[in-house]
């Protein structure tokens, strides 16, 4: 297709150059003008950038105000870059500080390291795919006491979870 037919095909119709900034980076290319072009070329919109490495971080739960949970279908966050080890949480509702929608990346301590998530938002895995969200608020041999995100949530107390994931980044659509 030459710049003229993919600027007609366009919806709403564009120019030649127009395309041709877009092409040659004279021009910022939006996710709108991505989604056109795709539309307009019959294919997705991935399809039209180099991903290189897969940065994919699978979900391990989505967290709202009635606490967290393991997702019902597989999800992923797309990361720019991922480390060993990371998972994402997202926000299905409202809790705290985070919105729904927020996407939280987080990495996984061993036991050993939990003293690096003190007075920070944990996720702590509870039996039958039930997660834990909340502020690591001590940390008292082998249990763990978590404050919920939730207004007049109580404390909790976990004993000896296998592993637990510190929030740390916060990624907020704008």
């Amino acid at each position: 297709m030459t710049l003229d037919d993919v600027a007609r095909q366009c919806h709403p119709p564009t120019t030649p150059q127009t395309i041709g900034r877009l092409e040659t980076g004279m021009r910022t290319v939006s996710v709108g003008w991505l989604n056109r072009i795709a539309n307009a070329l019959g294919v997705e919109a991935q399809d039209l950038v180099e991903g290189g490495d897969k940065a994919e971080l699978k979900v391990a739960a989505l967290v709202g105000p009635g606490g967290a949970m393991a997702p019902r279908k597989t999800a992923i966050a797309v990361s720019p870059r991922i480390e060993d080890g990371q998972v994402a949480v997202l926000v299905a509702g409202s809790v705290g500080d985070y919105r729904a929608g927020d996407e939280l990346w987080c990495d996984t301590l061993q036991p050993g390291d939990y003293a690096r998530a003190l007075n920070r938002d944990v996720l702590i895995p509870r039996p039958a795919g039930r997660f834990l969200f909340g502020r690591l608020i001590n940390r008292d041999e082998e249990k763990l006491q978590v404050l919920p995100l939730e207004a007049g949530g109580r404390q909790q107390i976990v004993s000896n979870p296998p592993w637990l994931a510190v929030a740390a980044r916060l990624v907020r659509a704008l």
